[in-house]
């Protein structure tokens, strides 16, 4: 019998994968870093480690031949807490791994973040592990939360386009290669929702959905850092910040796929049609 792992349960992506592959019968290994705060999945057996921590993860993936890995914490230390995990993989005879990476990562991509994604996926390769890269784009669900608290969605985005996805939609993608991963096996699925909405657009739709009284303010890059500098946060995680609006603004997150239905056999949500499945 195949023992699959999935890490990051105790989040929207992880948890749903985990609720998915519980309704399709399979026993799966929950590794989270607080056991205490792991989801409650019928024929899951919960273990502790976390990415950085080698000793841990070796203990907790012993055994596993299918690892589904959600890219960590945003952290200036992430592609090393990676690297450090793909090794215990490896190390323990997993056979496959499954890790969502980000829509358009390379090492050159204009979102910093992305290039993250692209040092682990190729790290991944280098391991020897087969593995499916599930390349998402931004979540749809976080559109709402761009604004502060006084409605204001500030960024230099321009009038660029964003063919963001719904996290559930990730998941349940997730799900199917996780319980054929050998049809999928060598593949890098770009994952989006089926729109490319401009922030100007996308807030037209929170407020017909919602109600709320939403602007954007079309920073430019300098205004962009100036107005963040009040979070008084690290370097990495302002550039961070900045090129979510500038990597819109140039055009690298507008790619709309039909990669969702074709692996589910159902569409992904638009924006509209997850504002108002939240609105019950």
């Amino acid at each position: 019998m195949t023992t699959i792992a999935v890490t990051g349960t105790t989040g929207a992506v992880g948890g749903a994968v985990a609720h998915l592959l519980s309704e399709a019968g399979l026993e799966q290994r929950l590794v989270v870093r607080s056991p205490d705060r792991a989801p409650q999945i019928p024929g899951a057996h919960v273990v502790q480690a976390s990415y950085g921590d080698t000793e841990a993860s070796d203990a907790a993936l012993a055994g596993v031949d299918v690892l589904f890995m959600v890219s960590g914490a945003e952290s200036a230390e992430r592609l090393d807490q990676h690297r450090a995990f793909v090794d215990a993989a490896a190390r323990a005879g997993v056979q496959h791994v499954v890790y969502t990476s980000f829509l358009g990562a390379s090492p050159t991509a204009v979102f910093t973040l992305a290039r993250d994604h692209w040092y682990t996926e190729e790290h991944i390769r280098a391991s020897g592990m087969a593995y499916t890269f599930l390349r998402d784009s931004f979540y749809l669900d976080f559109l709402p939360m761009l604004a502060g608290e006084d409605g204001v969605i500030r960024g230099p985005a321009g009038q660029g386009r964003l063919g963001a996805v719904a996290r559930e939609d990730v998941a349940r993608v997730a799900a199917v290669v996780l319980q054929d991963p050998a049809s999928h096996a060598g593949q890098t699925y770009e994952l989006t929702g089926r729109e490319a909405l401009s922030i100007p657009e996308a807030i037209e739709v929170i407020r017909e959905v919602t109600g709320r009284d939403l602007a954007y303010v079309d920073e430019t890059v300098p205004e962009a850092y100036e107005s963040r500098r009040v979070y008084d946060a690290p370097d990495w995680e302002v550039h961070a910040w900045v090129s979510t609006y500038t990597a819109i603004a140039q055009g690298e997150l507008a790619t709309v796929t039909d990669t969702v239905e074709r692996l589910t056999g159902r569409p992904p949500l638009t924006l509209r049609e997850l504002l108002s499945q939240q609105a019950g």
